[in-house]
């Protein structure tokens, strides 16, 4: 396949010979007369482990070359990327000057060339480039999108240092388009690569890298205010990390990653607690650990204020303990959101199919009691009680049978869900929220 390449910088040139290493003819695109004449002479703008070599054996076996004439490399390709760099402005915000520009040239070149041909977004952009990108493309070339041309978002995984293993070995390749044409060309563009090849939704796309990247900032810091910490208490730092990282059950996993409710229970509140005491009492400055449960109490606040913005006086709750398959109520996070829907005059009804009031002992009773004193007037086992009563039902876990409760829902109510018990009927129904989903 015939592909251009815009921007030389770093993901530029190891695209350009990855490209060109797979089998494609690929163009360059640079305003820099200097990385053009590089390119051209086989040697690499940017200095990465093995890029050195690879442009000038694709160099050498006429795969690639370089020029500053955008619109002319558009019309001898099918495929352009768009790879130029998007710097933060000083406010924070992505400066995407250079991506509209190019955005431009393609359109320019579209309108002088026949045939198909897809734009692909590969630098790292805000939430609703895409779009904003294929308005130009069609402003400029007179033409309709997904007709003439399509644009796709094809976010890079690559690390420097090991950017070359990186592009032939990415946990996947992710794709976003509303053009199936130009899926299918990607899907060819990229053929050879084994990793599962991915189609997603257009703003999932857009975003993924900003969330990687501040993940991997959250890591960086968590371990070094673990560090900072055992240092502080004599505890070798690396010893206990390489401990974490064995555990892929919970530590290492998709497990607590998922949009959702706040968390509760009985070891997280305490232990995060105690860990923020060893801090404190260590005069040490640890704000990610220190700052983990009010992003917590937030999330329960933006709860409260979503169910008062419903306006509905009756409020049912499927679930009283802070997740599924367990009657313990100490700590659960919708307990605060009750108790203060109680307190403002709201008539509540509880349902959990795993709490009997009467078989609770010990301090898991005397925690709701201290709480919630009326509880037993609130809490109730039938569900069909809480169908009855809810003007808004809010689904706190996923204990299973609840979903049947859910279905059973009149048009008239409104579904809460917390747990993301039943995703598909987001769509399907009117009245069904999600939190944070």
């Amino acid at each position: 396949m015939n592909i251009s390449i815009f921007g030389l910088g770093y993901v530029g040139c190891v695209g350009l010979g990855c490209l060109a290493q797979n089998g494609h003819r690929v163009v360059g695109v640079d305003v820099s007369s200097a990385k053009v004449d590089l390119i051209n002479g086989g040697e690499s703008p940017i200095v990465e482990e093995g890029i050195r070599e690879l442009i000038a054996r694709q160099r050498l076996e006429g795969r690639i070359s370089a020029t500053a004439d955008g619109m002319m490399a558009v019309r001898s390709t099918d495929v352009s990327f768009i790879c130029v760099g998007t710097p933060s402005g000083p406010n924070g915000h992505t400066d995407t000057t250079a991506v509209f520009k190019v955005a431009e040239e393609i359109g320019g070149g579209i309108r002088e060339k026949d045939g198909f041909h897809v734009a692909v977004i590969r630098s790292t952009v805000p939430p609703g480039t895409h779009e904003r990108v294929a308005e130009v493309i069609e402003a400029v070339s007179g033409k309709t999108r997904n007709d003439h041309f399509g644009v796709v978002s094809n976010p890079e995984f690559l690390r420097e240092g090991s950017s070359i293993r990186d592009y032939f070995e990415p946990p996947f390749t992710l794709v976003a388009s509303q053009s199936e044409r130009a899926v299918d060309l990607m899907r060819e563009v990229y053929q050879g690569i084994t990793a599962p090849f991915m189609v997603a939704e257009v703003g999932v796309a857009e975003m993924i890298k900003y969330v990687n990247n501040a993940f991997h900032a959250l890591k960086v810091t968590f371990a070094n205010e673990v560090g900072n910490i055992c240092k502080k208490l004599g505890i070798d730092s690396h010893s206990l990390m390489e401990v974490f990282c064995l555990d892929r059950k919970l530590n290492l996993s998709p497990y607590y990653l998922k949009p959702g409710f706040a968390y509760g229970g009985s070891c997280l509140p305490k232990d995060l607690k105690a860990l923020k005491t060893i801090v404190r009492d260590l005069y040490l400055d640890c704000p990610v650990i220190e700052n983990i449960e009010r992003s917590n109490e937030i999330q329960k606040a933006m709860v409260l204020e979503q169910i008062l913005a419903f306006e509905k006086r009756r409020i049912g709750f499927l679930g009283l303990s802070f997740k599924a398959g367990t009657d313990d109520l100490r700590n659960s996070p919708i307990i605060d959101i009750i108790e203060q829907l109680i307190g403002k005059g709201f008539d509540v009804r509880i349902y959990d199919r795993n709490v009997h009031l009467s078989q609770l002992i010990g301090a898991n009773r005397e925690y709701i009691l201290k709480r919630i004193p009326i509880i037993s007037q609130l809490i109730t086992n039938d569900p069909d009680e809480i169908l009855d009563h809810s003007e808004v039902l809010v689904v706190v876990n996923k204990t299973p049978g609840y979903e049947r409760v859910v279905e059973a829902i009149g048009s008239e109510q409104i579904v809460y869900d917390l747990a993301r018990i039943e995703p598909e009927r987001r769509e399907s129904r009117p009245g069904y929220h999600g939190v944070a989903w």
